[in-house]
């Protein structure tokens, strides 16, 4: 009898922390490397929440909470759900969990059966397909084209639905293309989903408030509050609040989904962190005046890093609305020849030469779901960026 269960054969371990984790050995190893896969703001978390997480351990706030929040927590998510989306939750809507990660894996498996289709527009997040897949459903990925803004089209959800569809999991602003729904393009993809009252949508709203260039972000139960009922709203501190290592992340949802996926937390995890949700409260509830000042530098860093990739042979790069992210085309590299005789045949094989030709680490977009392409996190230092963005470029004029 083996010891592995056949599940684990259905998934893969997450490509960007791999890249991550290559990226720090080389530099223990003593190669000057520039990491650009990780997806975690270089700022520090506020001031706020760092004193009211010592606040809390000093009141003897360490012991175990409620499975899937604090009480103080639930009502900071359902005031800023009110507050930042115009969504109206009780707090018995309202899950907290390690991390967004751990939401969304919950929901998963608190609903899926053996052949039940989950739609994933690609590129997406590493994750989710493998998520469904341990949770013994189907992914039915949708790719959505550069010229489509990577994002998901009315006519394609609208072929992709069948009877065993599920879910729809919408990601905005995207991880990895930074690509944002504007409320008219969520407006059409509502249509669809009104006209399939068996499919539930879970909206990846991470992101939320990274976005630029006066960007205006809706989610999908706000443009149509007839799916309320049918939608997960999935959010957290660990972007917005530069609180990767806190793990928190949350939701609002129908009572029935939020008790299932509490069950499921009760015989898992059990209550994310207390301290973290102390932490949590006053993010959400404290000043909010650092994330425009932090957008304005990512910005600033995602001009500049999209500037110097348009200007390298072979690469072509769309300006994202939000994230901290750019998905750049690495089309016109594919069937050269690296200078020690390789040929690019992919867009792994590109970011595979970046990281040993040039010590830039990168995640290739095979990863996400839609190739040839690789994606870069902007979210470290500028200085960093611009010698990145030299290295690249010296990489591809170097190809034949």
């Amino acid at each position: 009898m083996p010891l592995l269960a056949e599940r684990l054969s259905r998934i893969k371990p997450s490509p960007t922390i791999a890249v991550t984790t290559k990226a720090r050995e080389l530099k223990a190893a003593g190669r000057d490397v520039i990491g650009l896969g990780a997806g975690e703001p270089d700022f520090d978390t506020p001031e706020n929440a760092k004193r009211a997480a010592i606040s809390a351990i000093e009141r003897g706030e360490t012991k175990y909470t409620a499975v899937d929040g604090t009480p103080e927590l639930k009502k900071a998510i359902v005031a800023k759900f009110q507050r930042d989306n115009g969504l109206t939750y009780q707090p018995e809507q309202i899950t907290v969990g390690t991390g967004g990660k751990q939401v969304l894996y919950n929901a998963l498996m608190a609903t899926l059966d053996p052949q039940d289709e989950v739609i994933i527009p690609a590129p997406f997040w590493v994750s989710y397909p493998d998520m469904v897949l341990l949770a013994e459903g189907e992914p039915v990925v949708v790719p959505c084209s550069q010229n489509a803004g990577f994002k998901l089209q009315a006519e394609d959800l609208e072929q992709a639905i069948t009877a065993k569809t599920k879910w729809l999991i919408l990601n905005s602003p995207s991880n990895p293309t930074g690509a944002a729904y504007t409320a008219d393009e969520l407006k059409a993809l509502a249509e669809v989903l009104l006209r399939h009252p068996q499919v539930y949508v879970m909206t990846d709203d991470m992101y939320e408030k990274l976005v630029y260039d006066d960007f205006e972000f809706t989610t999908l139960a706000q443009v149509e509050p007839k799916l309320l009922e049918r939608t997960l709203t999935v959010n957290g501190v660990s972007k917005a609040y530069a609180m990767t290592g806190w793990r928190i992340g949350f939701a609002g949802g129908p009572v029935e989904l939020i008790k299932a996926m509490a069950k499921i937390q009760s015989q898992s995890t059990s209550n994310p962190s207390s301290i973290s949700q102390a932490a949590a409260v006053e993010a959400l509830n404290g000043t909010q005046d650092f994330i425009p000042e932090n957008n304005a530098v990512f910005k600033s860093r995602r001009d500049l890093v999209v500037t110097a990739l348009n200007s390298c042979p072979g690469l072509s790069c769309s300006v994202p609305q939000g994230a901290f992210y750019v998905y750049p085309s690495c089309a016109g590299a594919i069937g050269k020849t690296t200078p020690d005789g390789k040929k690019i045949e992919s867009d792994e094989d590109f970011v595979t030469y970046l990281l040993e030709g040039e010590g830039v680490a990168a995640v290739h977009g095979a990863a996400f779901g839609l190739s040839p392409y690789f994606r870069i996190s902007y979210a470290t230092s500028t200085e960093a960026l611009e010698e990145a963005c030299k290295r690249i470029k010296r990489a591809c004029e170097a190809l034949a």
